[in-house]
């Protein structure tokens, strides 16, 4: 047994040894072949295996030996022969829900289920169900890794996979999950903050099906091929699914009853909400609060981010800046308002942090293979991390939350759950780490099979413990990472994006998809987080962020500041009509938690699901649905709301505003045959009486008829679960030229409040008739004659115009004279060919932002807009003259001559020099893409005799690595020596005869791809390898001397993608 445990520590913390030639000896792959799934029996022991070549060996931690689970791979450990085939199904939970399994003993050794409200129900099958599924799985297992592929009916459309930038369909996409610190995200990053192997798709009939991998394990979720799902993770894991039913939103009802609903949230979480990293005293907390309500601009919380802490440790305070938390708390709330807190996972390493020492005397830590607390660096320095995988541990931490409460703490927001650790290429913890799990969620196993769910039980033991500071208060806890049922404890909200055109636009189909993968309370940071946002950028933000489930303002350190107010009176008048809108329309978005929250509905669902069959609107990106209303955004730069052809579902829609309509704000649309309540526009939703005056937005159907519920409550607590609580089902029809407007269905315990009714009634283009009345009487109201409704459309009409006409649209700041008279706006520029997708940013450094390899659906680039990415320098100084300046157009070709698509920019470097490049992609051969690059003399001096000051061309690409661990630099040298440099060996120079001869490449094991740089080796004189969080840096180096016109420097370069 010591030496199997000696066997085991080595085989997981051994790493390369290399030769004066890089060279490796004894490398161990950890989760690319053999992150194989370990069957427990009991929570005090682990197993682990080691694939080689020739077999597979157990290894074994604890006093007791443990059973494998593997089933039907060639070169594992097995228990059948099952190597490839269709899956065998059995019916769980309800009718028309199927798991799939390799094979029975596949089956009876799988692990438990984690994201099932009730975990058994996957384990349980149903009896008496004659249907059989519809599509059948079919798997292979190769080397460790169970892949599974379905094929769908051509014209099926694909949504979900939770968290992801870039489109709406999902066609032509992979995704990989594995929660990642992903900050500065791009539209092409594969793997995000939250992981949901969850697929929806959506048949051409408009039925729709649900797919859900059944794995807590790095799992690739590939889409690229039209009307087909592949996954690939460690095998084994069933396959689950959800229909196909009538529509998607009867999938989505089915897929919650497993997962779970959301929890249902305080309704004041339901307002908008204001934060920042940060706000740095109690003072300017107060400052902002007061700036709120003297500009009458609708607020409900407000935010602490990490400096509110002593030294950033979690549960402390610092003692200058935030000496009484509860006297700042206690004024927020006499004012109106909420206070949330950040609580991250890492815990100081500190004896005599109280945190730190009552965690160390329970054992709730993380811990490294050889059995120690791990120690990895986050804000505090170096920090331990909770275990929550361990009872012990959630509970420590409950009750730590639960006294953190007693400060007047609303709210709670847990950041860096990935978990994210600094200093590392991982961007986390080793995946050798073990985690001593409970035997309900899987025992004891490294952190590869936990990473994934570390942020939902961080979040669960969060709300765990607000519920025990208050039993009579609904908790609200915000979580960055998550897995599949997280919105059974937490909101979530789209982590660390850019103030950028892209980012807003992408905004809307990643709240949606996080609602079509279960989470429907989510929202980004309106603004942006990194950069500064512009005043047109902002407004149209908040026009659209203020209608999203979740709504909160937030943005980055040393970044100008981002309060509604802050863009000028333009833009603050606009963000102030728009949160009015928001909490104008709050009643109706209670409603549509109350139903999510009871029964599984989305809140916010994409436009397509008022009618699944038409396929042009399955890829609309700029319009979603809150129930029956519809928001139409601009999201676009260059796009004006008013100037597009607004596409709509079938049927009526009646568009409407609240008197505000405006430039910079979305459009509004009700269905035909919808009533909707209203509230009146309070600046937080304290200030709200059960008394007050409801009003009911009506739009009766083809049919004249229309019907529509009002859910109320105490807006927090739980007294709804026993019934007190009314819903009002309320009914309009309209008979012989008059509407009838009757309560049709009362639910609920709640005597219903004296109180006046007011009906609006659409009629139409912008046409509206009033009525009031008292709530629970039958109102009617008399319907125009057709002349007087026709007067009325147009009155309506020419009201609409008028408001459009006199807004005070914000100034539009954004464009950017170019060369030649050229106009760029703040859009990147975007060139293609077949194989590549390349977004530049002229203004800026002229920086590649983007690199996408279309065939693979790869983005190898790590960017924003400002800064990483691809970058040329003119000295050999980092970030020298070239990073920054502004990059002038000088010519752009859709097609000329040997070259599909081009474009030429210019940056003055200062001294009479310009730094030129050339992308461009050859037309005899698209796989590839050419960079010419050049420092030139334009205007050198005579004095100096022709020739500039001494530069150096140094071109600096930023490459992400999507599996760090399996990625390496490969090369072979001018003197014929083979490299293959990986991160542990840090940055590394090569000059001389060890360059490599012309071509190197970055390889990721786990893709099989690798993406190739040829180069000129006469122009580049050292090469560089620079690891880096989750990145590496391949750069060129040209000599160092002075230019002149005869003498540029020059590198030319290429790059393409390789199958390995």
């Amino acid at each position: 047994m010591d030496e199997a445990l000696l066997h085991y520590q080595h085989s997981t913390s051994s790493s390369f040894s290399r030769t004066s030639h890089g060279s490796l000896k004894n490398r161990k792959s950890l989760h690319c072949v053999n992150s194989l799934p370990l069957f427990t029996i009991a929570s005090n022991y682990c197993v682990k295996y080691s694939i080689r070549k020739k077999g597979v060996k157990k290894r074994l931690i604890g006093e007791r030996l443990v059973v494998s689970k593997m089933a039907g791979c060639d070169g594992i450990v097995t228990s059948s022969d099952v190597k490839s085939g269709k899956m065998i199904f059995e019916p769980i939970l309800e009718e028309g829900v199927f798991r799939f399994d390799c094979s029975a003993d596949d089956r009876n050794t799988a692990f438990p289920n984690i994201s099932f409200k009730n975990p058994k129900d996957r384990d349980t099958p149903i009896m008496n169900v004659l249907k059989v599924p519809t599509y059948i799985p079919t798997f292979e297992c190769v080397m460790g890794q169970q892949i599974v592929n379905i094929e769908f009916p051509s014209g099926t459309s694909f949504y979900g996979t939770g968290e992801v930038g870039g489109q709406l369909e999902r066609t032509g996409k992979r995704i990989f999950t594995w929660n990642t610190d992903a900050w500065g995200y791009g539209s092409g990053t594969t793997s995000l903050y939250q992981s949901h192997p969850w697929v929806l798709a959506v048949l051409p009939d408009g039925e729709a099906l649900g797919v859900l991998a059944d794995t807590t394990q790095r799992c690739e979720v590939d889409l690229r091929k039209e009307s087909h799902i592949k996954i690939i993770a460690p095998l084994s894991y069933p396959l689950i699914t959800f229909g196909p039913f009538a529509s998607p939103t009867d999938v989505l009802l089915s897929f919650s009853r497993a997962v779970g609903t959301v929890f249902m949230p305080p309704k004041w979480s339901l307002g908008y909400h204001q934060c920042r990293w940060s706000y740095d005293s109690d003072a300017r907390v107060r400052e902002i609060a007061r700036t709120f309500r003297e500009k009458n601009i609708p607020c409900d919380v407000i935010w602490m981010d990490i400096d509110y802490m002593d030294g950033f440790r979690c549960f402390t305070f610092d003692q200058e800046r935030f000496s009484d938390p509860k006297s700042l708390v206690d004024d927020l709330h006499q004012n109106g308002f909420k206070a949330i807190w950040m609580l991250d996972p890492g815990i100081k390493y500190e004896e005599g942090y109280f945190v730190y020492d009552s965690g160390s005397k329970r054992d709730v830590w993380i811990q490294t293979a050889d059995r120690k607390p791990f120690v990895g660096e986050v804000w505090p320095g170096p920090c331990v991390f909770p275990d929550f995988t361990k009872s012990e541990a959630r509970s420590w931490w409950a009750t730590l939350v639960k006294d953190f409460v007693t400060n007047g703490v609303d709210g709670i927001w847990n950041d860096m759950n990935e978990p994210a650790v600094f200093k590392t290429v991982t961007k986390t913890m080793p995946e050798n780490n073990i985690h001593r799990g409970d035997p309900e969620l899987g025992g004891c196993q490294n952190h590869s099979h936990y990473h994934n769910v570390y942020g939902m039980l961080m979040a669960r033991s969060t709300y765990e413990g607000m519920k025990l500071a208050n039993e009579q208060k609904r908790p609200f806890v915000l979580t960055r990472a998550g897995f599949v049922g997280s919105q059974r404890y937490a909101a979530t909200w789209t982590g660390d994006n850019l103030s950028t055109w892209e980012h807003l636009h992408m905004s809307i189909s990643m709240v949606l998809q996080l609602g079509l993968s279960g989470q429907p309370l989510s929202g980004p940071d309106i603004g942006g987080f990194a950069g500064n946002a512009t005043p047109k950028l902002f407004g149209r933000w908040m026009g659209v962020g203020a209608l999203f489930p979740f709504c909160r303002g937030h943005s980055e350190i040393d970044t100008i500041d981002h309060e509604p107010w802050s863009f000028g009176e333009e833009c603050e008048e606009v963000c102030r009509l728009a949160l009015r809108r928001r909490y104008r329309l709050l009643p109706h978005l209670y409603n549509l938690f109350y139903l999510a929250h009871t029964r599984g509905i989305p809140v916010a669902t994409p436009t397509f699901f008022a009618d699944p069959k038409d396929f042009e609107l399955r890829t609309h990106e700029n319009s979603f649905l809150l129930g029956p209303l519809l928001v139409y955004a601009s999201t676009r730069h260059d796009q004006e709301l008013y100037q597009i052809q607004h596409k709509l579902p079938k049927g009526i829609w009646l568009s409407f505003d609240f008197e505000d309509s405006h430039p910079d704000l979305p459009s509004l649309y009700l269905k035909g045959g919808s009533i909707i309540p209203l509230a009146p526009p309070y600046e937080h939703v304290g200030e709200a009486n059960p008394t007050d005056d409801i009003s009911l937005l009506v739009a009766l159907d083809e049919h004249d008829k229309a019907e529509g519920s009002l859910f109320e409550d105490d807006g927090d607590g739980y007294e709804y679960i026993k019934g007190g609580y009314l819903l009002t089902t309320y009914a309009a029809e309209l008979q012989s030229s008059v509407v009838t407007l009757r309560v049709s269905k009362t639910e609920g315990s709640w005597k219903r409040p004296n109180r006046r009714l007011h009906v609006q009634l659409l009629l139409g283009i912008g046409a509206v008739l009033d009525a009031w009345g008292t709530d629970g009487e039958i109102l009617q109201i008399k319907m125009p004659s057709k002349d007087d409704l026709s007067n009325l459309k147009l009155d309506g009409e020419r009201q609409y115009r008028t408001r459009i006409e006199s807004a005070k649209c914000i100034p539009d700041l954004d464009n950017v004279p170019g060369h030649k008279g050229t106009e760029l706006s703040r859009t990147p520029v975007e060139i293609k060919s077949g194989d590549w997708a390349l977004k530049v940013v002229p203004w800026i450094g002229g920086r590649i932002i983007s690199m996408e390899h279309l065939p693979s659906g790869t983005q190898w680039l790590h960017s924003r807009v400002d800064v990483n990415g691809y970058e040329e320098y003119s000295s050999v100084e980092y970030r020298s003259a070239g990073c920054f300046e502004e990059y002038s157009v000088i010519d752009r070709d859709l097609e000329q001559a040997r070259e599909i698509e081009s474009l030429k920019l210019e940056g003055d470097i200062g001294g009479g020099l310009i730094l030129e490049r050339k992308l461009s992609f050859p037309e005899n051969d698209p796989k590839f893409f050419q960079i010419d690059s050049g420092i030139v003399a334009r205007k050198v001096g005579a004095g100096s005799g022709g020739f500039s000051r001494l530069v150096c061309l140094r071109v600096h690409p930023m490459f992400q690595l999507l599996h760090p661990t399996e990625s390496y630099v490969s090369f072979t040298s001018i003197n014929g020596s083979k490299h293959e440099v990986w991160p542990e060996a840090g940055e590394q120079v090569f000059e001389g005869d060890l360059r490599p001869n012309g071509e190197w490449m970055l390889v990721d094991k786990c893709l099989g791809l690798a993406l190739v740089n040829w180069f000129d080796i006469s122009q580049v004189y050292k090469c560089l390898v620079h690891w880096g969080t989750g990145t590496v840096n391949l750069e060129l180096w040209s000599e160092n001397r002075p230019v002149s016109k005869e003498s540029p420097l020059v590198i030319s370069h290429r790059y393409e993608i390789r199958g390995i």
